[in-house]
């Protein structure tokens, strides 16, 4: 059975992608490490199948995505809804924020996966200990 989350494949590219942050990624990260988020565990930078996502919380499979002015094109956008697609049908959660967002108005973006975050756990079953996605 291959593995959904973090399979071996990604491990170098998300050790380059971690390394070599974008701004606005590094900016929001700051905010969301170390559970300063609604007390919730984000990881960074995570292999889910075919894609490499930037900031996951295992919790509430669920996604956060830091768009930058290349996600504007006709094509980013066609392979961002393939992705999103695809997450979607794996049971995750994703959300969106555009650099400009993260730069303008960080607090309302941490603000706001605060509450997407806690809608997606109200609306959730209970897990069993120990779900990973892998």
């Amino acid at each position: 059975m291959q593995q959904l989350v973090n399979p071996i494949w990604s491990k170098e590219r998300r050790r380059e992608l971690r390394r070599d942050q974008a701004e606005a990624e590094r900016i929001l990260w700051q905010r969301l490490s170390a559970r300063k988020c609604a007390n919730i565990k984000f990881r960074r930078q995570v292999g889910i199948g075919p894609y490499i996502v930037d900031f996951y919380s295992y919790e509430g499979k669920f996604v956060v995505e830091v768009d930058g002015e290349i996600h504007n094109s006709p094509d980013a956008k066609e392979y961002d809804a393939e992705r999103d697609a695809y997450l979607v049908g794996q049971g995750m959660t994703v959300v969106r924020f555009s650099n400009s967002q993260i730069f303008d108005s960080i607090d309302t973006v941490v603000t706001d996966i605060g509450f997407a975050f806690a809608n997606v756990m109200r609306q959730a079953p209970p897990r069993s200990g120990g779900d990973r996605g892998g």
